[in-house]
């Protein structure tokens, strides 16, 4: 069964994605999952940690048709899912804006590995290639085939940018196109402190940073003096680490279980907005530690 405060999550996120975003209008007989319904179902199913629909779903008609009256078989629902992309990443950005931490002019960059394949046999029949490719986790000294989340979030965890890249791809060169598409969230924030690691090393893109108002802290390399701010690096890192832990440990990011472009790219979205409803519910409450999930993933 779902405890108590896992349900009043999900019912005041229903209410605020039912309310705030434009759902269900659409030609036609309406569903009998409303948009509301399907992304409010799928952030129960992140949180409650189960990466298999066909058993989320086993688990759903036991125990969540008080909460959800109609539930779709297994095709129908990730037919749907895959559909809902571009409502789940409206909702993450609308509980951001609803938090005490939207105008934070401190922002973390990291990326993160999201394997795809793990087999030879998989890798060339899957239809990710092209997208995925080959790339290295440093972290746990080792090569994957998938995809890299970049997660720009504030030091509380909420997430305020992200993508998914191809691992070949520049960390510097995705980063700017990050900013470049938010080029207005830049604008808003004056005085706006970019915390890095060193992968986003480079001269000439600091200086590009610099233009837009944006000063970068990352760690020095050997070669170079300390860095003005370098002291508060180590505490930075590990919030980078938690939130990595979150989506990975907690959320089961590397098990998304997505087989093509829509599947991977909604499954991540799932979990990015699974962490950020927790945060802005932990905010609304009070709650000591914005980021833990101990009160809803069981």
């Amino acid at each position: 069964m779902t405890n108590e405060s896992l349900d009043t999550l999900l019912t005041a996120l229903y209410v605020k994605i039912d309310d705030e975003l434009e759902t269900g209008r659409r030609m036609g007989r309406p569903p009998q999952l409303t948009d509301a319904e399907l992304v409010t179902f799928a952030v129960a199913q992140a949180l409650l940690g189960f990466g298999s629909e066909t058993r989320w779903l086993r688990y759903a008609y036991a125990h969540l048709a008080s909460m959800f009256p109609y539930l779709p078989q297994q095709s129908g629902y990730n037919k749907r899912l895959k559909v809902a992309l571009l409502l789940v990443k409206k909702a993450i950005r609308m509980l951001a804006v609803d938090t005490d931490f939207w105008f934070d002019n401190h922002w973390i960059v990291d990326s993160t590995p999201v394997p795809c394949g793990m087999s030879r046999p998989t890798v060339k029949r899957s239809e990710m290639a092209g997208w995925a490719g080959y790339g290295y986790c440093a972290s746990h000294s080792r090569f994957f085939w998938g995809l890299r989340l970049y997660l720009v979030c504030t030091p509380t965890g909420m997430p305020i940018l992200w993508a998914l890249a191809n691992p070949k791809m520049g960390e510097r060169e995705v980063l700017q196109a990050m900013l470049d598409v938010e080029s207005d969230l830049v604008a808003q924030r004056p005085g706006l402190l970019l915390i890095s690691d060193k992968g986003f090393a480079s001269k000439e893109f600091e200086n590009d940073l610099a233009m837009q108002g944006i000063e970068l802290l990352r760690p020095s390399f050997k070669r170079e003096k300390k860095r003005k701010g370098e002291s508060l690096l180590k505490s930075v890192r590990q919030l980078i680490e938690s939130v990595n832990d979150t989506l990975k440990g907690q959320l089961d990011l590397e098990q998304h279980g997505g087989r093509t472009h829509e599947g991977v790219a909604v499954r991540v979205a799932q979990r990015i907005l699974a962490m950020a409803a927790a945060i802005w519910r932990n905010n609304k409450t009070g709650a000591p530690t914005m980021r833990s999930l101990v009160a809803y993933d069981h």
